[in-house]
């Protein structure tokens, strides 16, 4: 079992707002040398977003079939949902209700992937995929039982 996933964003403010509409919370904020980060918990996990001044953009690691290196996160959200493909619509409501009355800090959700059932080892899971504020990949996973 892992501690924590790390993720370094150009905007923590946007950041902290799309992973609270995901699902997670903010647990502390501090300064990091010489930037502002914070923890928070949610969907079973635990992530640091670090605030990088003057960023660069990030590779397109789920478009690009010959990127190597950090590909995605994937979040279980089993216990959340019954039904992915509804799970993900009403995420994609809250985003939109979020962006309308905050559009500085909230963008529309981005789906790079719709549900799908995925057959891995001999069980069948719904995923889907979308991306974070800054572009990264997220796979949203749940055992289709």
């Amino acid at each position: 079992m892992f501690h924590h996933v790390s993720i370094r964003t150009a905007n923590i403010r946007r950041a902290i707002a799309f992973y609270q509409i995901l699902g997670f919370s903010v647990m502390e904020r501090f300064t990091t040398g010489y930037t502002l980060a914070c923890w928070m918990e949610g969907l079973g996990s635990r992530i640091e977003l670090i605030e990088i001044p003057e960023p660069k953009p990030a590779p397109d690691a789920f478009g690009d079939e010959h990127y190597v290196g950090y590909y995605h996160l994937c979040f279980d959200v089993g216990a959340y949902a019954h039904s992915l493909p509804q799970w993900l619509a009403e995420l994609e409501q809250k985003f939109a209700q979020e962006t309308k009355a905050n559009p500085q800090e909230v963008k529309p959700l981005k789906i790079l992937l719709p549900p799908q059932q995925q057959m891995i080892d001999n069980k069948v899971f719904e995923v889907a995929f979308i991306a974070d504020d800054d572009g990264l990949p997220i796979e949203l996973l749940r055992d289709f039982k």
